[in-house]
C-alpha cells in the first residue's frame, strides 16, 4: 500500500512538472516494491523525461518478466525497441500488447516495425488499423500501399483526407502523395495551397516545379523557381549580416552559411535533373508512436496495476 501512496505522489508531483521530487519517488517506489507497476513506471519517466533508453528498456524488461497482464510494458517495450531500432525484437512485444488490449498506437508501431523489416504489405494493413482521419498513420499507410504496387487503392485513401480536419497531415505532406500516384493536377493544387505556409525547401519545391510542368503549366513552374531562390538568396544575405554573440557564435554562422549556400546548389542540381524526369525521392521515414502508460494517471484516468 506505502508503494502506491507513493505512485500517487510521484505522479502528483510529475503533474506540478516537479520532475526531480517525481524521479525521486518514481525510484523509491521500485525501492519498495520491484513490482510491474513501480517498474514500468520508472520505465516510462525515464524515457520520456529524460531520453534514458537504454535505463528504461532494462527496467521495463524486468516488468515482462513478471509476466504483466496489462498491455502497458508490452507497448512500451515495443516503443523502446523500435527506437534502439530492434525492430525484429519490438514485433513480438507489440503483438503481446495487441493481443492484451488493442490501441492505435500499438497498431501504428507495428507498422514502423514492418516497414523497416521490409515488410510493407504488413505495415500498411497495421498502419490503416491505426490511421485516424487524415493522420500520419494514414500518410503512412498510402505510402506502403505505393511500395507495394497498389497505387489505384493508394489513390482511393488519397481522396479520404480532409484538410480540415484536426490530424490533417498538411498540404504539402499531401501534394508529395499525390507525386508518388503521378496524379499531377492534385499535387500541384496541394502544393500551392501550402506554399505560404510551409518552411521551402529544395526537395518538394522541386516536386512541385515537376507536377506544374507535367500538366503544362510552365510559366508558373518559372515562377515558383524564381520565388524560391529568391528566397534562399535572401536566407544567405541576412546569414551574412547576422551578429554574433554568446549564444550564435561564428562557426554557428558559418555553417548556417554553408547549409544554405549547399541547398541552393543542391536545388539547381535538381532542376537539371527534372529535365530528364528524374525527381528527388521522397523517402517515408516513420517513427514510433508514443503514449502515456503510467499506472495510476489521474489524467488519463488509468487505474493502479493489478493481477488477474
Amino acid at each position: 500500500m506505502f508503494s502506491i501512496n507513493t505512485n500517487k505522489e510521484a505522479i502528483h508531483q510529475l503533474e506540478e512538472n516537479n520532475l526531480d521530487k517525481a524521479m525521486k519517488l518514481f525510484q523509491k517506489a521500485v525501492l519498495e516494491k520491484r513490482d510491474v507497476q513501480s517498474l514500468t513506471n520508472l520505465a516510462w519517466v525515464l524515457w520520456h523525461e529524460e531520453d534514458d533508453l537504454e535505463r528504461a528498456l532494462l527496467l521495463v524488461s524486468d516488468a515482462i518478466h513478471l509476466y504483466p497482464t496489462s498491455h502497458f510494458p508490452y507497448s512500451l517495450c515495443g516503443e523502446l525497441l523500435i527506437n534502439s531500432k530492434r525492430y525484429e525484437e519490438a514485433l513480438p512485444m507489440l503483438h503481446q500488447a495487441i493481443s492484451i488490449q488493442p490501441t492505435n498506437t500499438t497498431y501504428h508501431n507495428l507498422g514502423v516495425a514492418y516497414y523497416y523489416l521490409g515488410e510493407k504489405d504488413k505495415a500498411a494493413i497495421h498502419f490503416g488499423l491505426a490511421a485516424g482521419n487524415s493522420d500520419y498513420s494514414l500518410n503512412n499507410q498510402v505510402k506502403c500501399l505505393i511500395e507495394c504496387g497498389q497505387s489505384n487503392e493508394a489513390i482511393k485513401l488519397l481522396g479520404t483526407f480532409d484538410e480540415y480536419a484536426d490530424d490533417f497531415i498538411g498540404a504539402v505532406d499531401l501534394a508529395d502523395l499525390f507525386v508518388e500516384v503521378k496524379v499531377y493536377e492534385e499535387a500541384a493544387h496541394w502544393f500551392e495551397k501550402g506554399w505560404d505556409n510551409y518552411y521551402k525547401q529544395a526537395d518538394w519545391v522541386a516536386r512541385y516545379i515537376y507536377s506544374l510542368s507535367q500538366i503544362n503549366q510552365e510559366t508558373k513552374a518559372n515562377q515558383i523557381k524564381n520565388e524560391f531562390l529568391r528566397f534562399k538568396k535572401e536566407e544567405l544575405i541576412d546569414g551574412e549580416n547576422e551578429e554574433v554573440d554568446e549564444d550564435y557564435t561564428e562557426q554557428d554562422k558559418q555553417e548556417n552559411i554553408i547549409q544554405i549556400t549547399t541547398e541552393i546548389k543542391e536545388f539547381e542540381n535538381m532542376l537539371q535533373d527534372l529535365k530528364t524526369g528524374i525527381l528527388p525521392a521522397f523517402i517515408l521515414e516513420p517513427s514510433a508512436k508514443r503514449d502515456c502508460y503510467l499506472f495510476g494517471c489521474e489524467r488519463h484516468q488509468h487505474p493502479e496495476y493489478k493481477d488477474s
